[in-house]
Order: C-alpha cells, then structure tokens, then sequence
C-alpha cells in the first residue's frame, strides 16, 4: 500500500498562502506601475506631439514676426510690408519684439499661417572656447536666458544662450533646428517662411526642420546682413511674390538684381529646398488655395 501522505499542517497552509498573496500583491504592483509608465509616455508624447492634421483653411493668414523691433525698429517695413499682403486679402498679425518668446515659436504653426515673415535676428556661429565656428543657423528669442528654464529642451539642444554681441551679455534664449522638430507644436500649411535675419541659410539644417514641420519653402539669406538692406529686400521680395504673383525662383532672382548683395558682406538671398520650388507660386484666395490645401499631408 502507498504510504498516505502527511497532511499540511497550519505553518505550512500559512506560509504557502503568504506565499501567493506575495506573488499576487507583486503582480498587482507590477501591472499598476506598466500602466502608470505607459499613461505617463503617452501624456509626454501627447504634449510634445499634438494631432498634426488641422483641418485646412480657406482663410489667408500671414504673420510678421519683428523680434528686431527691440534693437532696429523700422516701421516704414512693417507698414509697407502689411500694405502689401493685405492688399492682397491677408489677413496680417503682427507681433512685436517682446512677444518673441519660447511659448511663441512652440506654438508658432497652429495658428494657420499661409507666411511668415521673420524679422529676427539670427546667427550660425557658436563660441567655442576663444573662437567663432560655425554651427547649424539658430533664432534669437527675446526671453532672457536662464540656466534653469526649458531644462529639458537645454540639455536635449534644443534651446540655448545667444547674445547679440557674444560673448558678452545680455544673453537670450535661443531656438535650435532640434527644437522645430521636437517641441513645435502641430504642423504648418505649407507654409512659406521668410527669415530675414543673418545667416539665414547659410546651412540648411534649420531650413530641412521647418520644411519637414510642414513649411513649403524657406528663404534665407547666405551670410551677414544690415537691417536696411534685408528689410529693402523683402519688400522687393514681397511685391513679387504677393502682388505679381512670380515663382519663388522669379522673385528671389529679381529681387537680387534690382537690390544686389549686402553692400559690406556680401550674402544673397537664397531657398530651400532648391530646385524643389522653383516653380511654386504662393496661393491667393481666388485662384490655387484650394489646390495647395489638398497637397497638405500629417
């Protein structure tokens, strides 16, 4: 006969049920803290990723970004500048030097703008040590800079310092083309971009991130330039690409022949993506807005 076997005694029944009240209650904890982390990457993502599928507008929308209000005003620019879009039915929002700020440039494509006109200083060198070197083109903001502001988007290089007259302060925040692709908000609609400040496109890693963001076309320009000849240039620009409605490579080259190079540095005005955009006329109201809104993609 097999032996019968010993029944449990209550120790044991204790520890076996401790036992798997341990494993369930680590289970439990487990399971919470897999949803928490997962809420927690989804809410992140969430905020750095908004829906990017605004819905197309019928409206024209342009902006006039005038961070250089603060150190070169020119308010013959801004008033012949919004002659001219609104002329052409925009409707123009301008923003002055101290609304320049991260917030403004997070949430700069979800307002719908068809144009941007960046009247912003600019810069694609970086003190490194004693010596300039070039670095990828950056946006000035007027946001006083701060160690401990935007920790995230600092150590990520996202942001970082800039001064107008390095390296001496005062020092500001300034936008990198990481920031464009992680931390701006929604996209743009095809959107053309016109950045007025130095060194524009000198490189094009800032002009790849805003077309990538959803931008049609940036314009920039190759090197240094004075406040006077940029805004003599851009009105030029302006009259040909709102008003007699040329290509982006009509306009750039006539605006260059009638105003020339910067007269001290020399830089040109110059777009990205090349090639790409040479035929593209910015839409009006009445005739290819609606064409241009189906090209829309995200």
């Amino acid at each position: 006969m097999k032996e019968k076997k010993k029944p449990k005694g209550t120790k044991a029944e204790i520890r076996a049920y401790k036992k798997r009240s341990a494993l369930i209650g680590t289970a439990i904890i487990a399971t919470i803290l897999v949803v928490i982390i997962a809420l927690s990457s989804f809410l992140i993502y969430s905020y750095l990723n908004p829906p990017s599928n605004q819905p197309p507008t019928s409206e024209l929308k342009a902006a006039i970004v005038d961070q250089l209000s603060l150190t070169v005003p020119d308010q013959t620019f801004i008033e012949t500048a919004t002659n001219i879009l609104e002329t052409a039915n925009y409707t123009v929002d301008y923003y002055p030097g101290e609304d320049v700020t991260v917030g403004f440039y997070r949430n700069l494509p979800t307002h719908g703008y068809r144009l941007i006109i960046l009247r912003v200083h600019s810069s694609a060198t970086s003190l490194q040590g004693e010596e300039f070197v070039t670095s990828p083109v950056v946006f000035f903001t007027s946001e006083p800079y701060s160690e401990t502001k935007y920790v995230i988007e600092q150590v990520t290089d996202q942001l970082g310092k800039a001064s107008y007259a390095p390296p001496e302060p005062p020092y500001y925040f300034s936008i990198h083309h990481e920031f464009v692709a992680s931390s701006m908000k929604g996209k743009f609609q095809n959107t053309t971009i016109v950045m007025m400040g130095c060194e524009g496109l000198s490189n094009t890693k800032m002009a790849k991130a805003l077309v990538e963001k959803g931008a049609k076309v940036y314009i920039g320009w190759s090197g240094d330039v004075s406040a006077t000849h940029t805004d003599q240039a851009t009105t030029q620009l302006l009259n040909h690409l709102i008003t007699e409605k040329q290509t982006i490579k009509q306009a750039v080259t006539e605006t260059m022949k009638e105003v020339g190079p910067d007269p001290v540095d020399e830089s040109v005005l110059h777009y990205y993506p090349k090639t790409l955009v040479d035929d593209y006329v910015i839409p009006d109201i009445n005739n290819n807005l609606i064409a241009d809104d189906a090209t829309i993609t995200g």
